[in-house]
């Protein structure tokens, strides 16, 4: 089989061929391809396609999927972050129950660098250098200024809804020096918290601790960290006129365009990656023989979107030095047990 053919999941009108993986990674069946340092230099890839404040699109380029699926568990739940993981409860009339309403605060994305405070243990007392001290004090008042039959709870009342941006934060011990720069806050300020009524109030505590998002949600510093191989699609023979007007209907926007060459309308491929392999092509008979879809076994698009704590570019980098960690530990167990096996000799 030809390099270009295995590398290639191969999309047809009712299966997909060519779908399992080696039971080595890049290794295939009746061939020897050792790995080599060098080789593996040369066809690795990372691509950087589209940076926003908290998305990040890129390709990555040249690995097998399990190194893929690595470094997007890894995303998800292995790179720390901080949040809330205590609430404090000591007065709470609203209709909000105590312990939906510190799961909702728990929730709320902090703004603080995780790497400059310290792991706490269940057993272990607060300090300024492992917890961040958030209070909230808010109660709900009529508004003596709002119009006679004013019907509109934010017009008529004060403190009708409770925001993220109500949390104050209390700095414990150094921690306003540390950091005078960036102050710990929530990172988005209009998070609905709760809503209240005339007469109702609440007053908690809360401690943001360090934490992985394998130990909870709140802490996965990602909303979203995806991937997805990229498309290819081949067209074997020219589909003109009327066709190619067709065809380039099959794809979404982007994808391909018709163009004139001789004065005759031609489709043509412009963007594959906008593919969402939906196969509607292959639908039509006139184009059997004329088109090949594929995906790119070795090619990953990633889509990763920040929760805002960490930004998306750093995210990667966090991601990779995790994962070179895991490497150096599973080599130095590898070194021992062959030490071992040798010594038992």
């Amino acid at each position: 089989m030809a390099l270009q053919d295995r590398n290639r999941v191969v999309i047809l009108e009712d299966r997909v061929e060519n779908v399992s993986g080696a039971e080595f990674p890049m290794s295939f069946d009746g061939q020897d391809l050792p790995f080599n340092l060098e080789s593996f230099k040369d066809s690795f890839d990372i691509e950087i396609i589209r940076v926003t404040p908290t998305d990040i699109e890129f390709d990555l380029i040249g690995v097998d999927a399990s190194i893929a699926n690595a470094l997007r568990r890894i995303l998800i739940a292995e790179i720390p972050t901080m949040a809330i993981e205590n609430v404090y409860m000591e007065n709470n009339t609203g209709i909000v129950q105590d312990e939906v309403l510190a799961h909702r605060l728990g929730l709320i994305p902090i703004k603080a660098d995780a790497s400059k405070f310290l792991w706490k243990r269940p057993e272990d007392m607060p300090t300024d250098q492992s917890t961040i001290v958030f209070k909230l004090e808010v109660s709900c008042q009529h508004n003596r200024e709002a119009a006679p039959g004013e019907t509109d709870p934010k017009k008529k009342y004060i403190n009708s809804a409770v925001y993220s941006s109500q949390l104050e934060w209390e700095p414990k011990g150094n921690q306003a020096e540390r950091f005078a720069d960036s102050p710990c806050k929530p990172i988005h300020d209009d998070i609905l918290i709760t809503k209240l009524r005339p007469g109702q109030t609440i007053s908690c505590m809360l401690h943001c601790v360090k934490g992985i998002g394998k130990d909870h949600a709140k802490f996965s510093p990602v909303a979203t960290a995806s991937y997805r191989l990229l498309p290819e699609i081949q067209i074997l023979e020219d589909i003109t006129g009327d066709d190619a007007d067709l065809f380039c209907s099959c794809f979404p926007p982007g994808v391909a365009e018709v163009v004139v060459e001789n004065g005759v309308k031609k489709a043509k491929i412009v963007n594959p990656r906008k593919d969402t392999v939906s196969r509607e092509v292959l639908r039509h008979k006139q184009f059997d023989g004329k088109v090949r879809l594929t995906r790119v076994r070795d090619h990953f698009i990633f889509n990763v979107e920040s929760t805002g704590i960490i930004a998306p570019e750093d995210l990667i980098v966090q991601a990779l030095d995790v994962l070179m960690e895991k490497c150096n530990i599973a080599k130095a167990a590898l070194a021992k047990a062959i030490n071992n096996d040798e010594d038992d000799e």
